[in-house]
């Protein structure tokens, strides 16, 4: 899948609560607790498997979650970052 150009991206990450990182995409959640950010987790990775495309993913603090995206084996972000992004936002509520 080819890397998106910085207009793209741009683009993609208007009206966005996801930032730019470096050759990533990231974005932090703060949940009600320390069993929520783990059920969140466990939804994020049941959607990244099903997209064959995986987060990095830090739980820091005690209810805080962290993903990053990246297309590693391109080296930065693909349709496919941002298709992942999409599908996360979906399993927020």
């Amino acid at each position: 899948m080819p890397l998106l150009d910085q207009h793209k991206i741009e683009q993609r990450l208007t009206d966005s609560e996801w930032s730019r990182e470096g050759d990533a995409i990231v974005r932090e959640w703060k949940l009600a607790d320390f069993a929520a950010a783990i059920a969140f987790v466990n939804r994020v990775a049941e959607v990244a498997e099903r997209a064959n495309h995986h987060p990095d993913i830090l739980v820091h603090g005690w209810n805080k979650v962290r993903l990053k995206l990246s297309t590693h084996s391109e080296g930065g972000l693909t349709e496919a970052d941002f298709a992942l992004a999409t599908d996360i936002e979906g399993v927020v509520s």
